[in-house]
């Protein structure tokens, strides 16, 4: 089976799982059920404010009901919905009441898949039985030599939903990691889903304690992590294997959704760039309703291309609105770049 490149260093022995096409087209939704997991694995990503507690997020908004959940979704016009963790399963009330809300709000078609370490047959026939699609496990890696004594073949037997598993490409573990590949390809697994390895902020120490180095100045990832994958690949060239790159995540699956939020969300003074973040003006002043009198009296600028935000504690005005009447404005005044996204993480200040 010839390997087909899926751009930014991704690629694919065959087909790929139907949660990666709605991650691919930038319309998954991300629900961080919680913190909690078990397993300790020394690569986990989560950040410090999510890891090992019981905290609940949808996409970059931590939540405090089901309903935000929804809100959230409605917002990017989501088409599936991707539960993560920690360990979903160590909430289960939890992740059965958003498997079943989903579903009811977007119906059967809001495709929902889930990441789990706990390979546990009754809690996936229960998730299966709540409408989940498809099961994503992610064994540890003392597991990969012995996954046969756990109940992954059970599961791949009994349930109709797809079951995969989906594990980081560590270069120091190649021979466990293809054992693992042979065996669940024996068990009839739907699709392996194979990850390059990142450093991030939570796990820098402890992989550097590993004497894992990154690949390069110009990325988190690390260094022969895709080789491992690729040459992995090569040997089960007949198995349905997908490697996920790290710069894919950023450069095509991230762009994609900040994208189709920006354009579910932007007000008509927001100007969507092609990387998907926002430009729009920003006035600090002592009282921002006045200064927007001014604006409306002295420059005729409509309500619509401004907006006082009193949570930021500023006024957002069209950029080329600003651009032309910040040097005469007793304000301060700046151009701003951000994301879409519930946090409004700012990307650039220019200062005007």
């Amino acid at each position: 089976m010839a390997i087909k490149r899926l751009g930014s260093g991704s690629s694919a022995n065959g087909k790929i799982a139907k949660g990666c096409e709605h991650c691919m087209n930038g319309s998954k939704m991300v629900l961080f059920v919680t913190g909690k997991c078990g397993t300790g694995c020394f690569y986990c990503p989560v950040s410090d404010e999510k890891m090992g507690r019981d905290v609940t997020y949808a996409n970059e908004k931590r939540i405090m009901s089901m309903d935000e959940m929804i809100a959230e979704a409605e917002s990017m016009d989501a088409t599936g919905t991707g539960i993560t963790g920690g360990d979903p399963l160590l909430n289960m009330e939890r992740t059965l009441s958003a498997i079943k809300m989903l579903k009811e709000r977007f119906g059967r078609g809001h495709h929902i898949h889930l990441y789990t370490s706990s390979i546990d047959f009754e809690k996936a026939m229960r998730l299966e039985a709540a409408g989940l699609d498809e099961m994503r496990f992610h064994p540890p890696v003392l597991v990969w030599e012995h996954i046969d004594d756990t109940d992954l073949g059970k599961i791949i037997s009994a349930a109709e939903m797809d079951v995969g598993i989906e594990v980081p490409s560590l270069p120091d573990h190649a021979p466990q990691l293809e054992k693992l590949i042979g065996d669940v390809a024996k068990m009839g697994i739907d699709f392996i889903n194979v990850n390059e390895l990142e450093f991030s902020e939570s796990n820098w120490e402890m992989m550097g304690a590993r004497r894992y180095e990154l690949k390069d100045g110009a990325s988190s990832a690390v260094l022969d992590s895709d080789k491992t994958a690729k040459r992995l690949m090569k040997k089960f060239s007949d198995v349905d294997i997908h490697f996920c790159s790290s710069s894919f995540k950023d450069s095509v699956q991230l762009r994609k959704r900040l994208i189709r939020m920006a354009e579910r969300t932007a007000k008509e003074y927001d100007v969507v760039t092609e990387d998907g973040t926002v430009l729009k003006g920003l006035i600090y002043a002592d009282d921002l309703e006045a200064a927007a009198g001014l604006l409306r009296d002295e420059y005729d600028v409509p309500d619509e291309l401004m907006f006082i935000d009193p949570v930021r504690k500023r006024m957002e005005i069209a950029s080329w609105i600003i651009e032309e009447i910040a040097s005469e404005l007793p304000f301060k005044c700046y151009i701003v770049e951000e994301y879409p996204t519930a946090d409004r993480l700012e990307v650039e200040r220019t200062p005007l």
